[in-house]
């Protein structure tokens, strides 16, 4: 990996997020200069051809920034899902447009190639970029509880971007049940694959995002937006011949993908509730931000007011939400319910429970045991010990107001302890024997 510091940090104040409040970081840029960390290794993963490609990403920050929980964006390129790199300007733009207002953004590269030709090749197509953007979400969420190197605050990650990558984005956030890609692909083909949620790397880690960055992208049904889903953003111009406002075909003449655009799933939104912020360029094509600072300062605006609020800030909008253009037919949608889910020995290691069922944890590190403290005594307490890959390597039950986990054999490493009153609560901790 290398590092590019392009100059020294030069904000004298900051203030972090906080609920309901007016912020200064996040909402303005607090730094005036970034740093790179390009060709993180995140994961792995079969090509087209069959070949093992080495997935990467550019890691972007605000440079000598000092906060340990930092929102994270990950946005992906634009291309077809043929073409296009991490560098490409706009998500780079991007990437350092954001770096300088506080948050951390990775740019990452995704598996590329379709064949035939068409629709029955795109199809595997997205479905391996939307497994290796997963993974890059699981890479955050591991790093979170081992190293934490990147300093990300896992309950504040968003995916986005531009074109293909938003499309890739959409289908992240709202294909998540196995019935809704069965018309698409061969079921043998599916499992084959890893299923929606791939083996790309990083396996039994979340995937959970905060929210949705829609930059001219769009869904392969409206209807599969239901409510409770996370909220997106989405900004698309009326005249995009590559990816329909409304709904048609991604570039024309290439019959690859019937889709529902912006417009149209913002139509989908208001029946099912999901929070969506809209923003039509009247009379743009396709993204028009990648070639002209206008657009780019339009955009970076109208992301700015979403992330923030998501984030809890009350700050002034520099980009409200405008009037969509024209009007969408709805066709008759039902939502199906099957999924099967991705095989994993997991048993809940996905992120650090803001739910905190331990009044104290001592040592931590320990070399042989560890006395656990709970805030009910007045409850039976499930005790699930797991190893980084999610792996149950020991279990226990208690009443007791206090409880001794022994080393015993256990190996040194880093674990997580799954504690679950007998109510159904729970809560997740890390636990590092030397």
């Amino acid at each position: 990996m290398k590092k590019i510091y392009l100059s020294l940090f030069a904000a004298a104040t900051i203030s972090h997020v906080a609920s309901a409040q007016t912020c200064v970081r996040y909402a303005s840029d607090v730094y005036t200069t970034y740093s790179v960390t390009s060709n993180i290794t995140y994961g792995s993963n079969k090509t087209l051809t069959g070949t093992t490609q080495a997935l990467t990403l550019d890691f972007y920050e605000p440079t000598a920034d000092t906060s340990v929980m930092r929102p994270l964006i990950i946005w992906a390129h634009g291309g077809s899902f043929i073409g296009g790199s991490k560098t490409d300007g706009d998500v780079s733009t991007l990437s350092q447009r954001f770096a300088k207002k506080g948050f951390a953004c990775a740019s990452i590269n995704y598996r590329l190639g379709f064949s035939p030709f068409d629709s029955t090749g795109v199809i595997p197509a997205l479905l391996k970029a939307v497994q290796d953007m997963k993974a890059a979400i699981r890479f955050f969420y591991k790093d979170k509880l081992t190293s934490n190197t990147y300093k990300i605050d896992t309950n504040n990650i968003f995916i986005g971007g531009s074109s293909a990558g938003a499309i890739t984005a959409l289908h992240v956030a709202y294909l998540n049940k196995t019935c809704e890609i069965n018309p698409y692909i061969n079921q043998a083909t599916l499992v084959a694959s890893g299923g929606i949620d791939g083996a790309s790397g990083n396996q039994c880690y979340s995937s959970r995002v905060k929210g949705v960055i829609n930059l001219c992208g769009a869904l392969g049904k409206y209807g599969w937006l239901e409510a409770g889903d996370v909220p997106l953003c989405s900004m698309h111009g009326t005249a995009d011949a590559t990816v329909i406002y409304g709904q048609g075909k991604a570039n024309p003449g290439i019959p690859i993908m019937y889709l529902d655009g912006s417009r149209m799933i913002y139509a989908g939104t208001q029946v099912s509730g999901v929070s969506h912020k809209f923003y039509t360029w009247t009379g743009a094509g396709h993204v028009p931000y990648s070639s002209n600072t206008a657009y780019m300062d339009t955009t970076v605006n109208f992301v700015r007011d979403y992330l923030i609020g998501r984030l809890g800030c009350t700050n002034t909008p520099l980009q409200v939400p405008n009037t969509p253009a024209g009007t969408v037919v709805a066709y008759p949608f039902t939502n199906c319910t099957t999924n099967v889910p991705m095989a994993c020995n997991a048993v809940g290691i996905n992120e650090l429970s803001a739910n905190n069922l331990l009044q104290s944890m001592y040592p931590n590190p320990s070399s042989d045991k560890v006395t656990l403290v709970f805030v009910n005594s007045n409850t039976e307490h499930t005790l699930t010990l797991m190893d980084v890959t999610g792996k149950v390597v020991k279990t226990d039950k208690t009443m007791a107001s206090e409880f001794t986990f022994d080393k015993s054999n256990i190996q040194s490493g880093i674990y997580f302890l799954k504690i679950t009153e007998s109510n159904g609560q729970s809560s997740v901790h890390k636990i590092i024997f030397n």
